[in-house]
């Protein structure tokens, strides 16, 4: 018995330390399945022995439901911070600060959107969790905070300390929730909180929340002298963290505010924090009744915010695919002005209750148009019913999973359109001065409806249409020639082709070289490219059965796609390379640029025209693929000798 307490032990220490790799460090050192493997003797040995370690990591799935909620009451007071929402006065406030103490640093930080949690450890063991409540005293959460994978059950430190943090749901976590949620959750600051003030510890361990910390709240020991050296401690002791930025120059915080780009982060944030980094500067300027002096929030636009909907119209796609757009009374979100907002399908407007009148919770990120997260409770009408036929064209329409598509394909308006908008977009054949409108104009006044037909057009039809001047006509059929000299990878791309996309439509033009080659490929074939599966390859065949005649006509035009010849000279020169696994000494896209610079050809994807596989730590699948296929491998070593000598 022993043996297997010893063993269980060691099982607990190496699945912590994996998790705090994967986590805290965003840096895996095992593939899933080995892990899984680990967590499963784990379970069986407990199971057996009847030991559960405190710092266990199946403590994470969540124990029984709780009765109620306790209190705790907080070794040090938690204090909210003073706002500000323009750059003068958060000039204006640096201007009192240094008034008062002279030239001091100051740290800048994310304003986390989530909920605040103070975690206690004794001795290295966590011992509880609790929200802010009224700064003195909050609730006791340690059965659901266990459950975050992100909080370490166990720290490297001899004493007793409080760290704060903010807990909160990821963009994407909060996406892949609702995407299969029978109730929608509403945005995922409500989703982080609701899950921890729930009783049942369970239903938050379903809702992956994360907590990143940014504050040592109390020591027993004095280790900590600043803000920056806060945050040191933290990462020493195993606790996530974010940016933290030290600078005495305010300039520099406001440039570095207004290089923050919300769009690229997958959690929310509603600010930026700037605190005086001395913890005895702090000292000297003290506490208001409700803030402290030495710190600022500077408060950004609101990215959500709610409005009503008027009306829902259904958009038809170049697939035949219909997206519902809800339009809205205009709301100011994001310094934009919002008449109209996305839903994905019906089913989403069912789970979302989303009607004529609804008042709504909207969002805008990183897409152009916003996005309806949900209906707020027992607004609006009831919802109304799914179409049936085309809004554009009167067809019957079908159903294909849970989204709805106009069949009619040759002749349904926007279908055509927004075909033609793609072939002529930038990463496809490029074609300057071809906007929707335009292309609409040559569909109702010219009969175009294939991107062949565009390159049938002349001057005198041009000229004769609305707004067209000679000189606007000659610059399209300018563009239009200078399209025919394009690359392989572009021109698939612009085919169309379902479900191929701009990458997919690269790694193609790589394996196959040749338009010809491609478009006679079999399935079989095919599906034994990375990334590739039968269905796809299935799409690709059956796109070439049935638009032979399409390509025909393009290349009948004098499109002539190319693979573009690579530099020669290097000493990578006419060589297909794969990058796989973590470099020690570069990031992946550096190691791309070199690669490049020598002559080499980076793909995603090992096929049979690659040449070398360079493998970092942790390679997987590619590497083995490599192996099987007898593909030179190199490791990074190696790597960096071939290019410093």
């Amino acid at each position: 018995m022993n043996d297997k307490i010893k063993e269980i032990e060691e099982l607990v220490a190496k699945l912590n330390d994996l998790a705090y790799r994967y986590y805290v460090l965003d840096d895996p050192i095992v593939a899933d399945n080995v892990y899984d493997g680990l967590y499963d003797k784990l379970v069986a040995l407990e199971r057996e022995t009847g030991f559960v370690a405190p710092d266990s990591p199946t403590r994470k799935v969540g124990g029984e439901p709780l009765k109620e909620f306790g209190t705790h009451e907080h070794l040090n007071r938690l204090y909210s911070l003073d706002k500000c929402q323009s750059l003068d006065e958060l000039r204006a406030w640096d201007a009192k600060i240094k008034k008062a103490v002279g030239e001091t640093e100051y740290t800048l930080e994310y304003k986390l959107d989530g909920l605040t949690l103070v975690l206690t450890y004794v001795n290295g063991a966590y011992v509880g969790a609790a929200t802010r409540g009224n700064g003195v005293v909050g609730e006791d959460v340690t059965e659901q905070a266990r459950t975050i994978r992100s909080v370490p059950s166990s720290i490297p430190y001899d004493g007793t300390c409080e760290v704060k943090g903010e807990c909160i749901m990821r963009r994407s976590d909060f996406r892949r929730y609702n995407e299969t949620a029978a109730e929608p959750l509403k945005n995922p600051r409500n989703a982080a909180a609701g899950a921890l003030r729930n009783l049942d510890p369970k239903v938050t361990a379903s809702r992956r929340l994360d907590l990143i910390f940014y504050d040592v709240n109390y020591l027993t020991t004095d280790d900590v002298h600043s803000q920056s050296g806060g945050v040191e401690w933290l990462r020493d002791h195993k606790f996530k963290t974010e940016m933290s930025i030290v600078t005495s120059d305010i300039e520099r915080i406001i440039t570095e505010i207004g290089n923050v780009d919300r769009d690229a982060l997958d959690f929310d944030i509603d600010g930026m924090v700037v605190k005086v980094n001395d913890y005895a500067v702090r000292e000297k300027l003290g506490y208001t009744d409700k803030f402290p002096r030495w710190a600022i929030a500077y408060k950004f636009e609101a990215e959500e915010t709610t409005t009503t909907v008027r009306d829902i119209v259904w958009q038809v796609g170049r697939t035949g695919k219909l997206t519902p757009l809800a339009m809205v009374d205009p709301v100011e979100l994001c310094g934009a002005t919002v008449r109209r907002a996305t839903l994905n399908n019906y089913s989403d407007i069912l789970r979302k209750k989303v009607g004529k009148g609804s008042t709504v919770f909207i969002r805008r990120s990183n897409d152009v148009i916003p996005e309806i997260l949900a209906a707020v409770d027992g607004t609006g009408e009831k919802v109304e019913a799914a179409p049936v036929v085309c809004p554009a064209c009167g067809s019957t329409l079908v159903a294909r999973g849970a989204n709805l598509y106009c069949p009619n394909t040759d002749g349904c308006r926007p279908q055509i359109i927004a075909r033609l908008a793609h072939f002529v977009s930038r990463q496809c054949m490029d074609i300057d001065g071809l906007s929707d409108k335009t292309l609409g104009l040559f569909y109702d006044k010219l009969g175009v409806r294939a991107a062949y037909q565009l390159y049938d057009l002349t001057r005198e039809q041009l000229t004769e249409l609305d707004s067209f001047q000679d000189k606007k006509a000659d610059n399209i059929l300018s563009a239009l020639e200078k399209s025919k000299h394009v690359t392989l990878a572009a021109f698939v791309n612009a085919l169309g082709i379902p479900n191929v996309g701009k990458k997919l439509a690269s790694d193609l033009a790589e394996y196959y070289g040749s338009m010809d080659a491609l478009r006679h490929a079999d399935a079989e074939e095919l599906a034994k490219i990375d990334d590739i599966g039968d269905i796809v390859a299935d799409d690709i065949v059956r796109y070439f059965d049935r638009n032979s005649k399409t390509v025909d006509e393009l290349l009948a035009r004098g499109i002539s796609p190319v693979t573009p010849v690579r530099r020669s000279g290097g000493k990578l020169s006419g060589r297909h390379v794969v990058l796989t696994g973590t470099l020690a000494s570069m990031p992946r896209a550096k190691a791309s640029e070199l690669i490049e610079n020598e002559g080499g050809t980076v793909q995603s994807s090992v096929t049979k025209a690659t040449d070398l596989v360079i493998a970092g730590e942790n390679a997987g699948s590619k590497l083995d693929k490599a192996r099987k296929a007898g593909i030179e491998i190199m490791d990074e070593s190696a790597f960096l000798s071939l290019i410093n000598t």
